[in-house]
């Protein structure tokens, strides 16, 4: 597009159009330029012209109205003094952040640029044959699952991974943005997280799942099995049908280009869920972690209008939903009442007593203890780095 002065309501009805179609423009691409050129022509033009509202208070609707405090902003804009700043007015909103308001919290485009609201197709309604595509590197990643096609078009994937088993299960751009949370990287490509969920959904097949039947409670005790696997030789192997013996499909499946996800869980149409994992960083106590972070969200959140959750394990969260996975994996990998015992002086003999305590592998033990005391160094040599792809993939 020919960038031009706005000087009147046609050019700014012309150069609002293009603003939108660029809206998801990568940062360092041609199109992420022109945004921002065509964002301060706005601009300039709506300060003289048009009586335009307070982004900052389309910010402030969106998060009451989702019941969310300043806090689930620090994901998107940065430390807690910047959202301050920025909520305060001392600190101008920048291209980058407008784009991740507009698409981790929906806050249409118009009003992040205080433009008018204006009638559009919502994003939801897009046709099947405009469905975006990822990155040429995701699509490389994709063929190199084996799952799809190296000719096939991603359109045409999708639709023959959901063919089988999601009938019901909407995988679309903006339904994943509905089954988001805060534990969502806000620079996810979208469409390359709706390539990796469909090829999570073909992986499930290879799985033999028995169907669920009503003796199968997916509970605590259940848990604290498969946290017990962890402490046998076998167990990352052991651990598959061990679920699937109970109607889980658990699938591994590589990191996708810019879809940040260390795991996910599904519902398919069946009644079979699916656990699948990135193995995104190859450590025995990541490994078990998330696995029981995604049993939780199985066992307690994965019930009517929500069919999947995606999990950044990076990202802290204020979701309800995320802080009761965490306490629920936590706990069934070391009781409370085994962990309290545990303290900053630790050493290797009390990690390796204390794993046995709870009857998991001590790399559990010593990766918690990590992350409580923010040491890093200690232990560094029993958290099995290296030792799970090797095992799996």
């Amino acid at each position: 597009m020919k960038i031009a002065p706005v000087r009147n309501a046609a050019d700014h009805a012309r150069v609002m159009k293009r603003i939108e179609e660029i809206f998801d423009a990568r940062a360092g691409t041609d199109e992420a330029d022109e945004l921002e050129a065509l964002t301060i022509l706005v601009e300039r033009y709506e300060q003289t012209q048009i009586p335009a509202p307070s982004p900052i208070q389309s910010i402030k609707f969106r998060l009451h109205q989702a019941g969310l405090t300043n806090r689930a902003l620090e994901p998107i804009l940065g430390s807690r003094s910047r959202v301050s700043e920025i909520l305060s007015g001392d600190r101008k909103l920048t291209v980058d952040m407008m784009r991740a308001l507009h698409l981790h919290f929906g806050i249409p485009a118009e009003a992040l640029l205080g433009a008018p609201a204006r009638e559009t197709t919502p994003r939801e309604a897009m046709p099947r044959e405009e469905m975006p595509a990822p990155s040429a590197r995701a699509l490389a990643d994709l063929v190199a699952t084996g799952l799809m096609q190296a000719q096939e078009r991603f359109t045409d994937f999708v639709a023959r991974a959901t063919r089988h088993f999601a009938s019901n299960l909407e995988l679309r751009p903006a339904h994943l943005r509905k089954t988001r949370t805060d534990r969502t990287n806000v620079k996810t490509d979208e469409a390359a997280l709706l390539g990796w969920c469909a090829a999570a959904m073909l992986k499930s097949s290879e799985v033999k799942v028995v169907k669920k039947t009503k003796k199968v409670k997916y509970d605590h005790y259940l848990a604290r099995q498969i946290a017990e696997l962890s402490k046998r030789k076998d167990g990352i192997k052991k651990v598959q049908k061990f679920l699937a013996d109970r109607g889980i499909a658990l699938v591994f499946l590589r990191h996708l280009n810019g879809t940040y996800l260390d795991g996910a869980a599904m519902r398919r149409d069946d009644g079979i869920y699916i656990i699948a994992l990135t193995l995104r960083y190859d450590r025995i106590d990541n490994f078990w972690f998330t696995l029981l972070h995604e049993f939780a969200h199985v066992a307690c959140h994965l019930d009517g209008d929500t069919n999947m959750i995606f999990d950044d394990l990076e990202i802290g969260s204020s979701d309800r939903i995320e802080e009761e996975a965490d306490q629920f994996a936590q706990s069934a990998l070391i009781p409370a009442d085994i962990w309290k015992a545990v303290h900053a002086e630790f050493s290797a003999v009390d990690v390796a007593r204390l794993a046995n305590r709870a009857g998991v592998h001590p790399a559990i033990v010593a990766g918690r203890w990590q992350r409580e005391f923010k040491d890093y160094r200690r232990f560094s040599k029993l958290v099995g780095h290296g030792e799970v792809r090797d095992v799996l993939l």
